[in-house]
């Protein structure tokens, strides 16, 4: 549904409009819509071969090449404008990404790495773009400014061009866009009063709530609309997180070209890993989202308070490419412990239940609502960055790498990658995980030799099983990979079991409940009682609560438990002693109809005794 009603039912012309009229004055950012546009599109025209996505792709394609000028410049701001202050190096970075998808896609389709017309029009068209940037901006820039100096929050913005640099280099293997991406790090990490000095202050350890200059916090009074433009301060979520993902890649090609100071290189792969723990531990809710405002401001302690703005889409987005970059770099399945629950909760939670729209913000109490117009268009950034996010769960579901078969997620699907011999792995996934605990695999691997297949064990578990044939298999440990080794035959049955209790968190006299990855909430529409009644004392932290599934209502809840629970005041009352049996469903599905009158919550409060003043 989400790739029908969003990816393909997309209006190309009017996401490529702003380019070819070039009015942009007031520094907004309409030319990122298109290039996230293509992130999504080319790798879904792969999975779907829809003719009409197809045809919007390179109607976009075409009118995106036509918008260039002889100068190399494609983007909607005047001269006078262009690699400023505003948003035209951030959106010149999603241009050169929409680019690159395009010509990436098109080489794998053709198998031989050779390209269309259209193709190598588009690639030349990314190598002139990138070449005018280094010309106005790149060191000694006709513009008379370093790149990190233009746009917003320290240079997070432009700064985080990086990716597209690396993948321009990867694509063109042409060493000046290595030498681009060396003085864009170099702007990335100096430690400069006014740049984003990603290197030191997560070197130091200071989280990122905590890296504006001089520790200040920014807050609306200090001026402007402070949610979205600053032009110092360190606390932006999404921006952040992109120059990491940039790092990560600049690191793994000067790693393969043997190229640089060995440590600075071991030290920003540390930088971004340390950002990415640091992340976890002070931002990242039970939803497995973060951010107030787009802005950290260590959420994961404040996460039962009613914060501004909580949980943007793009951050949301962002957070799982990042965690999926990190994986990759570490092969640690905490990362993809992370993109599971956030895929589950924050991210679903987001969407539309006809998949045609994200939202742009999504409390974890409230309501779920539509998102903004950007820029005077019928859109924002958030819509077209979610359809990003779920790419993040295919891609690292089932993967082939170095000859080891690896899940990662388990839901019903059929599987199959190539191993470097000619043969293929396959298997057939059946499973409601996480609404149920058990995943049912079969082989379908002949005659591919002794093939290592590793099974994620979800770190939230507490005891988990693995059998092979029935028979039961030593060694699982929760949040590690367990590994099965064998001559796989055509019918070999695998089934994986994950104790999956309910589990209450509580902060501040405020309580929460977990099944497995995912958060739970009680909804308006159970009309069960009022969703701000408090509850009684009684249940710690981190103990296990009965919840007992039971059959849903309405067909648009995933999954929905019934649970008895000490809610309600006055319990001197003989009859309000007595505990409340309520229902709650899931988080994502919570508040779903995204109509006013649908109200969810998923954090309560607990009385307050008086000997805990």
């Amino acid at each position: 549904q989400m790739i029908e009603h969003h990816v393909v039912g997309t209006d190309i012309d009017y996401l490529t409009a702003p380019f070819i009229e070039k009015t942009e004055r007031k520094g907004w950012w309409q030319t990122e819509f298109w290039g996230k546009y293509m992130h999504s599109a080319m790798p879904y025209l792969a999975y779907t071969d829809s003719e009409k996505l197809r045809v919007n792709i390179e109607r976009g394609i075409d009118r995106i090449l036509a918008s260039q000028e002889p100068c190399g410049y494609i983007g909607n701001y005047p001269d006078d404008l262009r690699l400023g202050e505003g948003w035209d190096v951030w959106g010149i970075k999603y241009t050169l990404m929409g680019l690159l998808h395009y010509v990436q896609n098109e080489k794998q389709k053709t198998g031989n790495g050779k390209c269309s017309e259209r193709c190598c029009a588009a690639l030349t068209a990314a190598r002139r773009l990138c070449d005018y940037v280094i010309a106005e901006i790149g060191p000694n820039g006709k513009r008379g400014r370093e790149l990190w100096q233009t746009g917003n929050w320290s240079g997070y913005a432009s700064s985080s061009i990086l990716e597209s640099v690396v993948w321009l280099y990867r694509e063109t293997k042409d060493r000046k866009y290595l030498a681009f991406a060396d003085y864009i790090v170099k702007g990335m990490t100096d430690v400069n009063p006014k740049g984003p000095r990603l290197l030191d202050l997560a070197l130091k350890g200071v989280s990122v709530a905590d890296r504006n200059e001089g520790g200040k916090v920014l807050k609306p009074e200090d001026g402007g609309d402070w949610a979205y433009v600053c032009k110092n301060g360190r606390g932006k979520a999404y921006e952040m997180m992109s120059c990491y993902q940039g790092i990560l890649d600049y690191v793994e090609e000067k790693s393969k070209v043997g190229e640089g100071d060995a440590q600075r290189i071991a030290d920003l792969r540390r930088a971004a890993i340390m950002t990415g723990e640091d992340i976890v531990k002070e931002e990242i809710n039970l939803a497995g989202g973060c951010s107030s405002s787009e802005a950290w401001y260590h959420g994961a302690r404040k996460q039962h308070l009613p914060y501004l703005r909580l949980q943007e889409t793009c951050v949301t987005t962002t957070w799982m490419r990042f965690c999926q970059r990190l994986l990759a770099e570490t092969d640690d399945p905490k990362w993809a412990d992370q993109i599971e629950r956030t895929f589950y909760n924050a991210y679903l939670g987001a969407m539309k239940a006809d998949g045609s729209e994200f939202a742009g913000y999504t409390p974890l109490s409230g309501n779920r609502y539509h998102g903004q117009h950007h820029c005077f268009m019928h859109t924002d950034c958030c819509t077209a960055n979610g359809p990003r996010g779920f790419l993040c769960f295919l891609r690292e579901l089932f993967t082939v790498k170095g000859d080891v078969a690896t899940f990662n997620f388990y839901t019903t699907a059929l599987v199959n990658e190539k191993l470097s011999t000619g043969k293929t792995v396959a298997f057939d996934m059946y499973s409601l995980y996480p609404r149920a605990d058990y995943v049912r695999l079969v082989s379908h691997i002949e005659d591919a030799g002794d093939v290592p297949v590793r099974f994620r064990i979800p770190g939230w578990t507490k005891k988990a099983t693995v059998t092979v044939n029935g028979e039961a298999l030593d060694g699982v440990v929760p949040g590690t990979y367990f590994t099965v080794t064998r001559a796989w035959k055509f019918g070999d049955l695998v089934e994986l079991r994950f104790d999956m209790p309910t589990v209450s968190h509580r902060i501040d006299h405020n309580i929460a409940f977990t099944r497995g990855p995912v958060l739970l909430a009680r909804d308006s529409r159970f009309a069960d009682g009022e969703l701000s009644e408090v509850f009684r004392q009684g249940i710690k932290d981190g103990a296990v609560v009965p919840f007992t599934p039971v059959r849903t209502p309405f067909d648009d809840i995933w999954m929905t438990f019934s649970a008895t629970l000490p809610i309600g005041t006055h319990t001197e009352n003989p009859e309000g002693a007595y505990p409340t049996t309520v229902t709650f469903c899931d988080y994502a599905s919570a508040g779903n109809t995204w109509h006013r009158d649908n109200h969810y919550r998923t954090w309560f409060q607990v009385e307050v005794a008086p000997e805990s003043r």
